[in-house]
Order: structure tokens, then C-alpha cells, then sequence
């Protein structure tokens, strides 16, 4: 059963494209999702190649919506943003559901890997919002450079229990998000991101992940900001705490090309 309207919201349509941001060294890569479902991303350039980012985003708009965080955070690590759309988002084809985007991560995993030539160990993971369900699945399942949450959620069933505490209004994929049953099993290093008024996603949620978390890891909370406003009320510090984090990973990583 669909669960567009309720879980995901997609959008169809780009609104821009990162060249319309100052960006002009990217390129739109398609790719398969290990379903085979065709999907659509940009892969965009820069100085500093010994990693890479591979961005999962929420669960509304598409990539299109994500320009301006894109732009500022390229120029703030100065390593390739890999950001593609979820089956059904953007120019990515498909149905939308839960067990999709699992495939659609998988996918985008093996793109980095397979046709880009990057070694697992160089792909930082990036989920905000939806996406840290799916960025936190493949770390649990792969060895990465690191883990950025950035308004995590522990389960499908627990943010079910906060939007319908009187029961779900209709029956939804038994395939779920969770976070919680997976968080111990990340052996790299884990950032946590949120706002300190998130409403969406409360922090609690993020706390009790974090708390979980056996891996090196960092609890950053942006003063003043909701779920949305996270990268500009946080300003220059948010991406101090991002920068430092990066540079913690190369140091924590036992890859040779960071020796």
C-alpha cells in the first residue's frame, strides 16, 4: 500500500539545478538502485578527493530543494557531494515505498564504489531527517569513512506512536525504519546533528540513539533551530562542527590513504 501523504512526499519536478548555484563542476548521473529501479542524482565536484559524501535527504521535495545547504557545505568540506533522489523524486523513476529506499541506498552506495572507483573507507555517509534511517542502515552493514544523523529518528514505529497516539489511520508496509536496533552496530565514527526546537523529530529521539552508540561520536545541538533551519540558524559553528568532524575521521581511519 502506497504510503505517499503519510510517510513520503514526493516532488517531481527540479526547481533548479547546482549550476543555478554558483556550482558549474557537477554532472547528473543515473544509476540503478539494486532493484534496478532507475534513479537520478549529481555528483558534484571539488578540491579534495580523499573523500566523498554520499547525501541521503528527507522525505519531501527532491534534491532540487536541497541547493542552497548543498552549496554551502561544499564550500565548507571542500570534498564531492554525491545527492540523488528516492524512487518516485525528482527525475528518479519508480514507486515509492519503504523497502524502495532501502534499494535506492544500497544503490547509491555501489555507485560511489563500483563506478566512481571511491573505497568504502572514503564514503562519508549523510542522512538528515528520513534519510538517517537509511544512512545508519548502511553503515551498519558497511565499513565508512564516518556517520552524519542529522534529525534522527529511532523507529518507524515510535514516530507512528508520536503523529497517531491513537492509532494509524491506515495500514501501512510492514517493512520498517529502525534505527534504534541498528545504531550499536556502526563501528565508525558517528555525528549527531539536531535542533534544539525540533518539533518533527524531537531531540530525545536523537539522545536515546546517541546514547546507544558504540562507535567514536559527537552530540552537537543547534541552539534556536527547528528541523528545518539547522544549517542557517547554526551558521559558521555548524559547519566548524561538521569541518572537525571530517578531519576526525581521516585521523580515526585506519585506511592507508589517511596514514
Amino acid at each position: 500500500m502506497s504510503e505517499k501523504g503519510i510517510v513520503f512526499f514526493p516532488d517531481p519536478y527540479l526547481e533548479a539545478t547546482p549550476k543555478d548555484w554558483e556550482m558549474d563542476e557537477y554532472e547528473d548521473v543515473y544509476f540503478e538502485a539494486q532493484d534496478g529501479v532507475r534513479l537520478h542524482g549529481w555528483f558534484v565536484h571539488a578540491p579534495d578527493n580523499r573523500a566523498v559524501l554520499l547525501w541521503f535527504h528527507g522525505n519531501a521535495g527532491n534534491i532540487s530543494h536541497r541547493l542552497e545547504n548543498l552549496k554551502l557545505l561544499r564550500e565548507a568540506l571542500q570534498i564531492p557531494i554525491f545527492i540523488f533522489d528516492y524512487r518516485e523524486y525528482g527525475l528518479s523513476e519508480g514507486n515509492i515505498s519503504k523497502e524502495g529506499t532501502f534499494y535506492d541506498a544500497v544503490g547509491a552506495f555501489k555507485y560511489l564504489v563500483e563506478e566512481r572507483k571511491f573505497r568504502q573507507t572514503q564514503i562519508l555517509l549523510f542522512g538528515r531527517s528520513l534519510g538517517t534511517a537509511l544512512a545508519a542502515y548502511l553503515a551498519s552493514e558497511h565499513r565508512c569513512l564516518g556517520v552524519v544523523l542529522e534529525a534522527a529518528f529511532t523507529s518507524t514505529d515510535e514516530m507512528m506512536q508520536l503523529y497517531f497516539p491513537h492509532g494509524i489511520p491506515l495500514k501501512v508496509s510492514a517493512v520498517k525504519y529502525d534505527t534504534i536496533s541498528l545504531i550499536d552496530r556502526i563501528k565508525d565514527p558517528v555525528l549527531f546533528i539536531h535542533g534544539e526546537y525540533d518539533f518533527t523529530i524531537p531531540v530525545s529521539m536523537a539522545t536515546k540513539l546517541f546514547e546507544k552508540t558504540r562507535a567514536p561520536k559527537k552530540f552537537h545541538v543547534v541552539k534556536g533551530a527547528d528541523h528545518n533551519s539547522t544549517y542557517i540558524v547554526g551558521g559558521k559553528k555548524y559547519f566548524e562542527v561538521w569541518r572537525d568532524f571530517l578531519f576526525s575521521c581521516f585521523d580515526y581511519s585506519n585506511d592507508d590513504l589517511f596514514r
